[in-house]
């Protein structure tokens, strides 16, 4: 069994924890609004939970070894950070649903400001050690 420093392990957690949220936060938004969907209902929603509940157990699964999950890590950040802008200029176009995104916003930005730090730091601790 591969010895995993303390970086390595805290990105672990991190991957983990972020990973069964996202799953579980968009299961459950994807089975309400499958409840709710009608002929002159949107599509788009169900769409974009089925993608982001995928992300979240395909980066539980990453947790197991991170070095080797780099690029999935990258793209659950940085879609993150795209999506935080998003919902910012959303808060700022729509003054009923500011609150509402804004909350949004904060959730999801410090989220993915977490996981890039925790993921920075354990890829610099892993190519500092010679291997």
């Amino acid at each position: 069994m591969a010895v995993t420093s303390k970086r390595e392990r805290a990105l672990q957690v991190v991957l983990v924890v972020l990973g069964l949220g996202t799953a579980v936060t968009n299961i459950s938004a994807l089975v309400d609004s499958l409840a709710a969907l009608r002929p002159t209902g949107g599509t788009t929603a169900p769409m974009f939970y089925t993608i982001l509940a995928t992300l979240g157990v395909f980066l539980v699964l990453a947790a197991r070894n991170p070095s080797a999950h780099r690029s999935l890590i990258a793209y659950a950040v940085w879609s993150s950070f795209a999506h935080t802008a998003v919902m910012a200029l959303m808060a700022m176009q729509l003054p009923t649903k500011r609150g509402e995104l804004l909350a949004g916003v904060a959730v999801t930005g410090l989220l993915a400001g977490l996981l890039f730090v925790v993921a920075r730091s354990a890829a610099r601790s892993e190519d500092a050690v010679p291997g």
